[in-house]
């Protein structure tokens, strides 16, 4: 039976690697891969009355088809500073605007760039699970601590270090999924 805290050292760890796992999930969203997605503008940042504002804070970004992003600001003064950060983030893309919505033709994915997003994501997952690793590694020691500083029973411990390793392996799944996912849907053409 495991203790009050064995069990706070198990949530500890299960948060670290949720953590991680919702990481990568959200860093792989960012990936271009052929076909329209708001969220590739996430890291995108424009200069809004000299403070640097994601892109989505200032406008509404949608994918009206499959091929093309439009950004509508929400103050037509800001079309050229849109324009500028998404060239400057390197993305892929030339916007052109109409005087008041900014599209984005989403080009299609050579074989090469395929290739290399997915060694992309498979190093993401890498180092996510480090990540997970690192978690399951400060676990068992803080166990191992608790056993001999804090008088947890060996048999606590041992448990604690079973548990431990099923959440890890949990979460090392997921990762391998949300790769494999992204891959599939980087690799579709």
């Amino acid at each position: 039976m495991l203790t009050d805290r064995a069990k706070e050292i198990l949530d500890g760890a299960q948060d670290k690697m949720q953590e991680a796992v919702l990481f990568l999930e959200e860093d792989l969203k960012t990936y271009r891969v052929g076909k329209a997605n708001p969220s590739i503008f996430n890291g995108v940042t424009v200069n809004y009355y000299g403070t640097p504002t994601p892109i989505h804070q200032v406008s509404s970004v949608t994918a009206p088809d499959a091929r093309t992003l439009a950004i509508q600001p929400w103050e037509k003064s800001l079309i050229g500073a849109i324009e500028k950060a998404i060239l400057d983030a390197n993305l892929g893309f030339t916007p052109s605007n109409n005087g008041e919505i900014i599209r984005c033709v989403v080009p299609a994915l050579t074989e090469d760039r395929r290739k290399e997003l997915v060694k992309k994501a498979k190093g993401a997952g890498e180092s996510a699970k480090v990540v997970v690793r690192n978690a399951r590694r400060d676990a068992i020691d803080l166990l191992k601590k608790a056993q001999k500083n804090e008088g947890m029973s060996e048999d606590t411990e041992k448990e604690g270090e079973g548990e431990v390793q099923k959440i890890t392996d949990k979460n090392v799944k997921a990762i391998d999924d949300i790769v494999a996912a992204k891959e599939k849907e980087i690799l579709t053409v």
